[in-house]
Parts: structure tokens; sequence; C-alpha cells
């Protein structure tokens, strides 16, 4: 073909998807519907135009008309590029709280489909079982961009939506893994796959492409980070990780291509972050949005293009099987959504989804390029029956269009039929509060503009009776609506303060205050803020503000790892995350009250403003208190990181002021740019934190304990090799009632509580416990248990006795310690003579 053809060619086509989205917006329908529109016609005129002029056209136009597109153009090209940018903008850390709801439904509801489908279908039709439950797994896909875009429209609750992007995402993956494995039934000279295969090949194919997945993207990680100076080929190499993921995985071994994209996409969206430079994460991330808007349209344009001959041979007879499988898919639809869902949300495994909701979840299901690209490919197998392949052709051709011409089209007056697209009474109140603040802002500031300017009198003066008829218009509705109680107005109060609170993460982040993992943490605990105010008001605000504050599962885990098998490196660095976060959080918090006074007071009053002063002045101090816990327990290393903050401040602080010389002209461009870049120096060497050594910790902390301050060098170092740093989790059993006395403990920070005899002490930092079991050698004479998160120094019998025996300081504070809570009636017991 002639490269001017081919040019001319993707010349039109990417004006057909410029022109394609005004023409939806202007139309009010989906912008996949529209694509699919344009490309239809164009096929059916390409197949016209050569049906009547064939003979007549060059043999370069009769090429183009024909229409040379593979399915091997939508898998290997078009495909990789959409899963892997859905699979990059995924909230991971946010979506683990919900991976059982997003996994079920993924899997479960392509199996559903794919069952409901071929059942329906196997009746009616000449086509064997296998082929039918081929085709229900063809038509199990929907199309990921057009299900979350329809939820973001329709501003859903945050969760619910997540839930619904992940499912879109692995529903694609499922789907195709199990359209290869009936595939394989289908086709002639090919041997049937066995029971085996079933439940051992297939899995084997996923878990394979699993790991492909995250190893190609571990590889890229590593290659981009020896880039760092080059962020353009970081760029570039990010762009071949998800095709030769699929080219590996797919070709060499054998594993679900698919699958690998998707986890090689989430490997580099968990870890890129902290991998690449601020600057280059997010242009990656918005390279990546135009590469998926054009794969994304080009796939459903392409695709529709096809859609003319795909239904070339079509019967009257197929109609009706087409209407079989709409029947089917539309039933297995109503099975996950009506009974599944209900089911997770009873056992907390997801929110529960309102019937508006539900049914715009069943209409919205659009299917597209991909459920085209996988027919086209069973049409072009040879190796298939040609009866089916082309019923195979045909029907999933006629459901694609029923899901795109039908509940596309009249997507949009469904949501308006259900009240999805009207505000809330209060929403609508609230709005109205709003615009009558800002109207009354903008004036002021337009008064303090307009006496700077020499303006002509009347034309002043006529334009302000003008906008003062509009705000008095606005403050009237506002009255109207003003029947917003204080305890309606707080949830909304907290979701602006949280949305607040979001943004100067973010500002924190771009001036790399922040590292990239904090960040994403911190802007997930304000995500969780937002979300538990909407479901429970203020006590869901706190439950979640107590929970962004505290230890999550991974500290618990690393925390076991440390006490059991003494591997530190994870609760080190999350020890050095959770300093950074909180040094962070502490500024951010402190800025929410100048907001409050400013926007929230205006729109909410004075009263509701000084609950959300309160309830904010309450998170300060869980924060410090959090903060002063870490200093005690790593003194050192709280030092460094706060000088470490101070530096990186410094740095912005002057980076700014490069900036504002530059901007009055004071200097020029390219001593700006030298400053810059030594400033990019400083700020390299300040990007890698300073390790956490739990040893040093340890020694710190034993020096501060007044029980052993009287210990030389030897000692210490012979009690830092013997003591062993124990984390308590609240609630967590220190010694029980009855154990054999084996250990000491030596509280470096935190608080726990000790019952015995029907009386309860509480004992704080520098205190003693354990040690009367063992100067006695009786079983343990009362329950010990962590009320706060703690950090303890543990101390075997025969290293503390020895200790007794040699240091009088230990010695006396042991018996202080005894004869205040009252365990002694005589003094407390002599310890064994020394060795």
């Amino acid at each position: 073909m002639d490269i001017v053809l081919v040019v001319s060619s993707i010349a039109i086509l990417f004006v057909v998807i410029a022109l394609a989205e005004p023409l939806a917006e202007r139309l009010r329908l989906p912008y996949s519907v529209v694509l699919a529109v344009v490309g239809s016609a164009l096929g059916a005129l390409s197949v016209a135009v050569s049906a009547t002029l064939g003979d007549t056209l060059s043999p370069e136009v009769q090429a183009l008309l024909a229409l040379p597109i593979r399915s091997s153009v939508f898998l290997y090209i078009f495909l990789p590029t959409l899963i892997f940018q859905v699979a990059l903008g995924l909230d991971l850390r946010r979506m683990l709280d919900d991976w059982v709801p997003i996994l079920v439904m993924a899997v479960l509801a392509v199996i559903v489909a794919t069952v409901f489908v071929g059942g329906a279908l196997a009746p009616f039709t000449a086509m064997p079982l296998l082929a039918c439950l081929l085709l229900g797994a063809i038509v199990s896909t929907t199309d990921p961009s057009a299900v979350v875009s329809i939820f973001r429209s329709l501003s859903t609750p945050q969760r619910l939506a997540r839930i619904v992007e992940g499912e879109s995402l692995l529903n694609d993956a499922a789907a195709i893994a199990l359209f290869g494995f009936f595939l394989t039934f289908v086709m002639a000279g090919v041997p049937n796959p066995t029971l085996r295969d079933a439940f051992i090949g297939l899995p084997t194919i996923i878990l394979s492409g699993i790991f492909t997945g995250w190893v190609m993207a571990r590889l890229a990680l590593w290659l981009m980070g020896r880039l760092a100076v080059w962020p353009l080929a970081q760029l570039s190499l990010s762009v071949a990780v998800p095709y030769a993921t699929y080219v590996v995985a797919d070709h060499v071994l054998h594993a679900s291509g698919v699958v690998a994209v998707v986890v090689a996409g989430m490997t580099l969206n968990w870890l890129g972050p902290g991998r690449l430079a601020p600057a280059t994460w997010t242009y990656l991330r918005e390279v990546w949005d135009l590469l998926a808007h054009w794969a994304g349209a080009l796939i459903f344009v392409m695709a529709s293009l096809l859609i003319p001959r795909l239904l070339g041979d079509a019967r009257l007879t197929d109609l009706f099987l087409i209407l079989v499988v709409v029947a089917g898919a539309t039933a297995a639809r109503v099975v996950v959504l009506w009974g599944v869902l209900p089911l997770l949300s009873h056992f907390g495994l997801s929110p529960q989804v309102e019937r508006p909701y539900r049914i715009t979840m069943l209409w919205g299901g659009l299917r597209g390029a991909v459920t085209l690209a996988l027919a086209l490919a069973v049409t072009e197998n040879w190796r298939v029956p040609a009866d089916v392949r082309r019923e195979v052709g045909i029907l999933a051709t006629g459901f694609t269009l029923f899901t795109l011409f039908v509940q596309g089209a009249t997507l949009r007056k469904v949501i308006r039929r259900l009240g999805l697209a009207r505000l809330a009474p209060m929403d609508l109140a609230l709005s109205r509060q709003v615009v009558a603040v800002a109207l009354q802002n903008v004036r002021e500031e337009v008064a303090a503009v307009v006496k700077g300017h020499n303006l002509t009198r009347d034309i002043v003066r006529s334009e302000a009776k003008a906008f003062a008829q509009r705000l008095d218009q606005a403050v009237e509705l506002a009255d109207i609506m003003a029947e917003i109680r204080d305890k309606d107005r707080i949830p909304l109060g907290l979701v602006a303060l949280s949305g607040r609170e979001r943004d100067l993460v973010l500002e924190a982040f771009r001036d790399q205050e922040l590292g990239p993992a904090e960040a994403e943490v911190m802007l997930a605990n304000v995500d969780r803020l937002i979300e538990g105010t909407r479901a429970a008001g203020r006590a869901g605000y706190n439950r979640a503000a107590r929970r962004a504050i505290g230890y999550g599962r991974r500290h618990r885990m690393a925390v076991a790892l440390h006490n059991r098998l003494r591997l530190s490196r994870p609760l080190a660095s999350l020890t050095a995350s959770r300093f950074e976060m909180l040094l962070n959080q502490r500024l951010i918090l402190a800025e929410l009250h100048a907001y409050l006074d400013g926007k929230i007071r205006r729109i909410h009053g004075r009263r509701v403003a000084e609950l959300l002063h309160k309830m904010l002045t309450a998170r300060q101090e869980a924060n410090e208190q959090a903060l002063e816990g870490l200093r005690l327990q790593y003194p050192g290393y709280a030092e460094e990181l706060e000088r470490r903050f101070i530096r990186r401040l410094q740095l912005r602080l002057e980076e700014r002021e490069y900036d504002t010389l530059l901007n009055d002209g004071l200097i020029g461009r390219e001593l700006h740019t030298a400053l810059r870049q030594s400033l990019s120096d400083l700020r390299r060497r300040l990007k890698e934190r300073p390790k956490l050594d739990l040893m040093v910790q340890k020694s710190e902390m034993l020096r501060q304990l007044p029980a052993l301050a009287g210990l030389d060098a030897a000692q210490l170092r012979v009690m830092q090799r013997g003591i062993a740093t124990v984390y308590a989790q609240p609630g967590e059993v220190l010694i029980r009632k009855g154990d054999a006395a084996r250990h000491v403990f030596f509280i470096a920070s935190g608080a726990v509580e000790a019952a015995m005899a029907g009386q309860v002490q509480r004992l704080g930092r520098g205190e003693i416990f354990g040690q009367l079991g063992v100067l006695t050698r009786r079983p343990r004479r009362a329950q010990v248990t962590a009320i706060t998160h703690c950090t303890l120094l543990r101390l075997d019998e025969t290293r503390f006795l020895d200790l007794l025996n040699r240091n009088e300081t230990l010695r006396q504070a042991v018996e202080e310690s005894t004869r205040r809570r009252g365990m002694m009636e005589q003094g407390p017991p002599a310890p064994p003579p020394a060795a």
C-alpha cells in the first residue's frame, strides 16, 4: 500500500477522533457510541464503494478499502496500551481495602456471564455447547473506560467507583484468559484440554502471567533508576513496558499476556512514585493518559469499521439469537448485582449499593472493542469450523451493537429517570449558599481592583448596580434554602475541610517536602476521611482520623517479623515513613485552621466553624502525641529527620526566591538555570532518608532509662547484645497470670496495665515489670497488658540476675519499683550470690 495513503488514513482517523468528542457532548451521547457510529458508517461506505466501483479503483485504493485490519492489531497494539494505562491510574492502596469484592465481582461476573450466555444459547443453535461458552466468554468483557466514565460523571461514592473500576479492569483479564481456554476446545486438530488443564493449566497460565508482569515491571524500574538524569528516556522506556511484557508472556512463556500487562501496570503504579522524580512521574501519567485516549478511540473506530464485514452474512434468524445472548448476559448481570453484591454488603466486604446505582451498572455495562477483537480472532482462525466462525462473529457483533446503540444511547435518560443527575435537597441548599458567599467575595475584590484603575464612574456605577441585583437574588435564594441544620452542616464542612487537606498534601508533594510514597498514604487517609464523613458524619470522620494516626496491618506484620524473626528492615522503613508523615501532617493541620476561618465560617456559620476547630485541634493533639512517642523511642533519629525537614524547607523557599527574581527580570534565564541546578544537586543529597538503625536506637533507649543510668560502657555493650526490643500493640497481653517467669521488661515508651488480686496499676515510661516472678522464682501473679503502642526492652532472667549483682543503680531501681507498687511485704528478696 502507498505510504501516502497510509499517512492520509491515519490523519483522517485522528480528525474523526478530534471531532467525535464535541459531537458526543452536543448529542448527549457516550463518546464510544459516537465513535462506533462513525466507524460503522465509514465501514459501510467502504463496502459500498468496493462493491460498486471495485474494478475502476486503483490497486492502492482497493487495498485501503479492503481494510487490512486483523485481530492481532487490537490484541498487540491497542489492548496493552489501554489495560496498562488503567492499571497505572488505579488507587491501589485504597483498592487493597476492597480487594475481596473486586476480585469476586471480576472473576465471578465473567464465569456467571459465560455460563448464562452459553446455557441460554445452546438450545437454539447448532453450535456445540463449548462454542456457546466461548461466545459467553467473549461477550462477558466490559469496556473499562466507558464504565468508569459513567460513574465519575455521576459523582458516585468513591469506594463504589473504585470497586467498579477495579472490576472492569480485571474483568477483561479474566475473560480473555477464559476465552483462550475455551478456544482450544473449538479448534480442530488441537487436543482438547483435560480436567487437569482446567484446574491446573489455567491457574498456571494466570500465575505465570502475574509473575512475568511483576518481573518485567521491576526490571523496567531498575533501568529507569539508571536513567534518572534523562526523564525522556524514562518515559520512552515506560512505553516499551506493556508491549514487551505482552510479547514475553504470550509468546515466550505461553502465559496470559493480559494478566501480565495488568500486573506490570499495577507494579509500576505501586513502586514508581517512590523510584521516579515527582515531575517525571506526573509527566509519565499524563503521557499515558494521552496514549490511552488515542488507543481507545482508534480501537473503537477501527473495530467499528469491521462491523459491516462481520455482519455481511447475517440472517433474520440471527436476530433472535442476538436477543437470546442479550437476555443471557442481562440475567447474569442481574444475578451478580442483586445476588452477589448484597451478599458481600451483608458481610461488610462491599459498600451498600443502592438500587439506582445497580440499575445504572446493569444498563451501563457497554461492550466494545475488546469483544469485537476477540470475535475477530475467532473469525480469522482457520482451525475453527466455518459455521462457528460465522455465528460467533455475527452474535458478538450484534450484541456489541445492542449495548452501544440501545443501552449507550438511552443511558443518560435512564440516569435522569433514576434521579441520579439531580442534586440532593441539602446539596442544592448548600450550593446556593456557596454561590451567595462567592458573589460577595467577588464584589469585594472587584471594588478593590476598580479603585486602582481610572475607569468612567457611570460605567462602574452601572456595572455595580447590575452585579448587586444578581447578588441580591443569590442571597434571597440562599435564605429560602437556609433550613440546613447544624448537624447536617457539620459533615459538609468536614468534607470541604478534607478536600482542602488533600490540596495541601498535593502542594507539599509538588514542592518536594513530602516523598511520593508518604504522599500516597496521606492522600489515601484523606479519602478515608471523606468517605467516613459521607457514610457516618462526624463519627465516621473521627474513626478515619484515628485510623490515619494509628498503625495498620503492614506495621503489625513488620512488628511480628522484628519480634519473632529479628528482621528489622520493614519496621525501620515504616517507622521512617511515619516520622515524615507526622511532621508534614503537623504543618498541614495548622494551616487548616486558617481555611476554617476564611471559608467554612462564611458558608456554615460561627457555631459549625467552632466545632470543626475543636475536632481539628483534637487531631493535632493526637498527631503531637504520636510524634512525641516516636521521639521517645528513637531520639537520635528524630533529630536527624527534623534537620532534614528544615533543610528541605529551606531549599523550597530558596527556589521560590530565585523564581521571583527571574519573573522580576533581576536575573537572566541562564543564571536562573544554573541556580536551579545547584539546588537540584543539594536536593538529591537530601532525597535519601537517614537510615533507622534499630540497634543504635536501642543503645539510645538504654541510656535514657533511669534504672540503667549507672551502667559503664562494657556493661552497656553486654546489655545491648542481650536485650531484645519488643513492640506491642494496644490490648496485647505481655505477661499472663500463672506463666513461668522468664523475662523482665523495661518500658522505653508507652504504657501498660498490671492486674493482680483485683487491683489494677498503670506503668509508664522508665518503669520495670516482671522482676518479682524472676526474683521469687514463682509463677506470674499478675497479668500485664499494653494499653498504648509500646516499645519494650526485654531481658532474660539469667542476664537480669547477673546484671542485678553487678549494678547497684539497677538494684535500687528494682527495689524502689517493687516497693512503690506494694508487691513486697518485707523488702525485696535478696538476689542470688554472684558466681
